[in-house]
């Protein structure tokens, strides 16, 4: 690329008379996989002499003149016009002149350029550098409000080069955040331009919002990107930018291969992941630890894996690096229906435990795996559900051995115990209590049995205690109930009853287990 600072307004001029500007093409790509998601469109100006000339060179001088709308106009209807090399979902993302925000007849001149060619809008991401928003606030605020209600995707550009970025991400609908290239290029070598790139990676996970990085040039930066959690990437290690006639076979070209082994890297690599998304901290501790026994993980509240130890990859059969960025759903189509109830309600704030399923095995020549699992919701300081932090602890042998006892162990069990244990199935139904009950109420082994523990109830309580009992089968809640029952002596004793459900495979109740404390002298 030639740098020529001594362009004149008359060559500016006569290279777009002469159709002289075009769009050429940047991959942009999933860093996980190095799949292509899109190109960035950048305009450069074809001089017959000098070869092609950065954007820098004329777009000052573009906008001084009012000859942006015509510059734009070629740019971006040659970018739309490559529409039939561009399979469906890939997008283009375009750079605004700060000017044109707030040019109320941007979005008008946008759909015209749309119908013309017929790409759809959709697959449009307009970048925008925060130096645009500094003019006319409400004007660009006006403007890009139509521009979504067109399609168009908003990211903002260059985040964190200028000024006052937070408020400007606040005002505009933004649906990405551009890492600049200067900061991308330094952070392997400068502990300041990673914690900047971490920083900004974690408001985007705060926000909502994916990161795109610019400028990546070495394998060693896109692992660290990726470890940090940045989601997309561009620059010259998955391509140059190039004109519409490279692109069948960009396209065509094997993606840069997903980064192999993906561990943990050093302390200060840790630390920085840490900074990116101070939010979830405790949850990013628990799942780093790779020598846990137990499978652990966090998901954002898209559900996507945001870290995870070696424990659950090697339950789970995959690599770390082919879990970050995906979700259960997409990894696991077969298990995820064992999960996805679970998963909702911990997204909806509800801590889940203790849950025990079976999930059929991944291959012919594996055995299904008994799964004990919890999921606990995380919360950030303005108490919303930001993510989930799973344990998995597959419990094949050890069920292996319980069901090979005796069924009677129920029995001896219910027997030893302290308390007074009970047994219900999924109706509630009594199957099993302790002999101590038997002993100390008047109704005799045999209307323990089914519902008929209920007849020892206060008159009292009794509405109360099956509301509380219908509610737990219903939705699958620990017992947790306090009523009065009768003694030998005729009088009444105040009890207190808990259990908590035992799961199958569908995800259904087998299963309640529980016991009855008396708690009379605390009356």
């Amino acid at each position: 690329m030639v740098e020529n600072h001594g362009v004149t307004l008359a060559d500016v001029k006569d290279a777009l008379d002469q159709k002289r500007v075009v769009p050429y093409f940047q991959p942009v790509v999933d860093l996980r996989t190095g799949e292509l998601q899109g190109f960035e469109v950048l305009a450069r100006w074809l001089h017959p002499v000098l070869g092609a000339i950065l954007p820098a060179n004329f777009i000052a001088l573009a906008e001084e003149h009012d000859l942006i709308t015509e510059l734009t106009e070629q740019v971006f209807g040659g970018a739309f016009a490559s529409y039939a090399a561009l399979p469906d979902p890939l997008t283009l993302s375009l750079n605004l002149s700060p000017m044109q925000l707030t040019c109320t007849t941007l979005p008008d001149d946008i759909a015209r350029m749309s119908d013309s060619t017929g790409f759809p809008l959709n697959r449009v991401v307009l970048e925008v550098t925060e130096s645009a928003l500094l003019h006319d606030l409400e004007c660009a605020q006006k403007v890009a409000h139509e521009l979504k209600e067109l399609g168009c995707r908003l990211a903002l550009d260059d985040f964190g080069t200028g000024y006052s970025s937070l408020r400007h991400l606040q005002a505009l609908p933004f649906d990405k955040l551009k890492i600049d290239r200067t900061f991308v290029m330094d952070m392997t070598k400068k502990r300041g331009s990673r914690k900047i790139v971490a920083a900004i990676i974690g408001l985007g996970h705060s926000l909502g919002l994916p990161t795109v990085a610019e400028g990546i040039e070495t394998s060693e930066q896109a692992h660290m990107l990726l470890w940090l959690g940045c989601e997309l990437g561009q620059g010259y290690r998955y391509g140059r930018p190039g004109d519409a006639s490279g692109l069948p076979q960009v396209i065509a070209r094997p993606p840069v291969a997903a980064l192999k082994g993906l561990s943990t890297p050093g302390e200060d690599w840790a630390a920085s992941n840490l900074e990116a998304l101070p939010n979830l901290r405790l949850a990013q501790l628990q799942a780093i630890y790779d020598g846990a026994p137990v499978g652990l993980c966090f998901l954002d509240n898209k559900l996507r894996y945001v870290s995870l130890n070696r424990r659950l990859a090697e339950m789970n059969g995959r690599t770390i690096e082919e879990h970050l960025g995906r979700t259960p759903k997409a990894m696991f189509p077969k298990w995820f229906p064992f999960y996805e109830a679970y998963l909702l309600r911990a997204l909806d704030g509800e801590a889940v435990t203790g849950v025990e399923f079976t999930r059929p095995s991944a291959g012919p020549n594996h055995e299904d795996q008994k799964i004990l699992a919890s999921y606990q919701p995380a919360w950030d300081e303005s108490d919303e559900v930001i993510g989930i932090s799973v344990s998995l602890l597959d419990v094949t042998e050890s069920k292996k051995a319980l069901e090979s006892r005796d069924a009677n162990v129920e029995v001896s069990l219910a027997e030893i115990n302290p308390e007074v244990p009970w047994v219900m199935d999924a109706e509630g139904n009594n199957l099993q209590v302790s002999s101590r009950w038997v002993a100390t109420t008047p109704l005799g082994k045999d209307r323990t049995r089914n519902l008929l523990w209920l007849e020892a109830l206060h008159p009292d309580d009794l509405e109360d205690t099956v509301r509380k009992m219908k509610e737990a089968l219903r939705t699958g809640n620990p017992i947790d109930i306090q009523y009065r029952v009768a003694d030998l002596e005729g009088g009444w004793r105040w009890m207190r009853s808990r259990g908590a459900p035992r799961f199958g495979t569908a995800g259904e109740i087998t299963r309640w287990y529980g016991s009855v404390e008396e708690t009379h002298g605390r009356h």
